[in-house]
C-alpha cells in the first residue's frame, strides 16, 4: 500500500492528500475482546479438552481474517444505509471465521506433523494427535453452533462451503502434478481452496446480512 520510490507520493498520504488509516487500528475496534468472546462458545466441561480448544486462542494471532471481515460489513453497511456501526451478526461472522481458520491449523499441524506455530509447540506435540483431531472437530462445532444462532439460510450455506473447500484444499495439498502449467493450476486451485475461500466467503456472508 505504501510507495517507497522518490517519484511517488508519500508513503503517509493517498494522491487526494488524505492520510492512510490503518486497517488494524480501523477494525480493531470493532474486535474488541474478540479471543475472550471464541472461548465462550467453547463450552465445554472436560478441563483437558477445553484447555486444548482454547489452546491457539491467546490473543497473539494476527486477527487477519476477522479484521476484513469487520472492514467489509462497515464498507456493506456505509454504503447501504451510511451506518458505520458493524451489525451483532455481522460481528458473529469475524469470530466464526476465526474459529473455522483455527480448527483448520490444528487439524493441517497433524497432517503436516507440525511441531511448533506462533512461537509455542503445538497442540498435536503436546496432547497427541488423536486429541488434537478432537480439538479442531470440536471448534469446528462450536463455530456452526454460532453459524447456526444467526438463523440467516443463505449466510449459513455461504459458510457451510468454507468448510467443504478446506478439506478439499487439504486433499490437493497432498498430491500434485507433473506438467508445469498443471502443477501451478493446482497450486492456485489448493490455495483458493484452503486460504481463500474462507476470506471471500466470509466477506460475502457480512454483505449478505448487510442487505
Amino acid at each position: 500500500f505504501h510507495h517507497t520510490t522518490s517519484a511517488a507520493c508519500c508513503c503517509s498520504k493517498t494522491r487526494s492528500g488524505e492520510k492512510y488509516t490503518d486497517p488494524f487500528k480501523l477494525g480493531w475496534r470493532d474486535l474488541k475482546d474478540l479471543y475472550e468472546d471464541i472461548r465462550k462458545e467453547l463450552v465445554i466441561s472436560t478441563t483437558e479438552l477445553k484447555e486444548m480448544s482454547e489452546y491457539y486462542f491467546d490473543g497473539k494471532g494476527k486477527a487477519f481474517r476477522p479484521i476484513i471481515v469487520v472492514l467489509m460489513a462497515r464498507a456493506c453497511n456505509i454504503h447501504h444505509n451510511n451506518s458505520r456501526d458493524v451489525q451483532a451478526d455481522q460481528r458473529s461472522i469475524a469470530l466464526i471465521a476465526e474459529m473455522i481458520h483455527t480448527a483448520s491449523l490444528v487439524h493441517d499441524d497433524v497432517i503436516d506433523d507440525a511441531s511448533s506455530r506462533r512461537g509455542k509447540h503445538t497442540v498435536n506435540k503436546i496432547w497427541g494427535e488423536k486429541k488434537a483431531v478432537l480439538a479442531g472437530d470440536l471448534i469446528l462445532s462450536a463455530a456452526s453452533i454460532a453459524l447456526a444462532r444467526i438463523g440467516n439460510t443463505t449466510v449459513i450455506s455461504i459458510l457451510t462451503q468454507v468448510i467443504e473447500d478446506l478439506v478439499r484444499g487439504e486433499f490437493l495439498q497432498l498430491g500434485s502434478k507433473e506438467n508445469e502449467n498443471e502443477r501451478f493450476a493446482h497450486y492456485l486451485e489448493k490455495t483458493f481452496k484452503k486460504t481463500a475461500s474462507l476470506i471471500a466467503n466470509s466477506c460475502k456472508a457480512v454483505s449478505v446480512l448487510g442487505c
